[in-house]
């Protein structure tokens, strides 16, 4: 595949073996089987990768399967409001608001407009950009919308977990605990351990259309963990 065929279509249950070993995409399984082939980025060691998912340079085929099953998977949650972190996060979460049969949503930002409120901001950094410092914005005037609500905060991958525990430092010092967490890929499990450092087990409210492994280097192509 070239690099702008990925995420461009969804492949029938079965296609793939996703256990097999592959030297240039992996395959993740949405809950109804259907596969998705997600291209491979090798970290600095050489010796591991992740699979890589980019939402807004998905198709819209792809990007609404996304959406609808992780709006399907946070329907029990009953949720009054979907919040969405920058950037990516914000494409994925638009769409699970409508799949949801929200009218809007409410984006968190990066851009400091001239009436945000510095106290209304924590840093923000994340695995795709590590040596860009960001601070984490949210409108003022949008906390009306979130205040007393059951509110859902929504990335595209969570992979380190930095972008998430910046959105959930953000959001609780409004006074605004979300009741649950969603993204299109969780991104092997580093994550966890960030999100649970303090006193709240936020792992306990993460929910994922589907998971992908830290891949390993056989020699002749990237596999599972053993």
């Amino acid at each position: 595949m070239q690099p702008h065929d990925f995420w461009q279509e969804l492949d029938a249950p079965g296609t793939f073996d996703p256990m097999a070993e592959r030297a240039d995409f992996h395959v993740a399984e949405l809950p109804d089987g259907r596969q998705l082939r997600l291209p491979i980025r090798v970290l600095a060691d050489g010796e591991h990768a992740l699979a890589s998912l980019i939402v807004n340079q998905a198709s819209f085929i792809v990007l609404d399967a996304l959406a609808e099953t992780l709006a399907k998977r946070m329907a029990a949650y009953d949720i009054d409001v979907i919040a969405g972190l920058p950037t990516l996060g914000l494409t994925l979460a638009a769409a699970v608001a409508r799949a949801l049969g929200h009218t809007r949503y409410v984006p968190l930002g990066t851009s400091r407009k001239f009436w945000y409120r510095e106290e209304l901001s924590v840093p923000l950094s994340s695995i795709t950009t590590p040596n860009q410092e960001k601070r984490l914005y949210i409108d003022p005037r949008m906390l009306p919308l979130l205040e007393g609500k059951r509110v859902a905060l929504i990335d595209d991958v969570i992979s380190s977990g930095a972008s998430i525990v910046a959105g959930l430092s953000l959001l609780t010092s409004c006074g605004i605990e979300p009741v649950v967490i969603g993204a299109a890929m969780l991104q092997s499990e580093r994550w966890r351990d960030r999100v649970d450092l303090g006193a709240k087990r936020w792992s306990e409210k993460i929910i994922g259309v589907f998971s992908t492994p830290l891949l390993e280097w056989s020699g002749s192509g990237w596999r599972r963990p053993s």
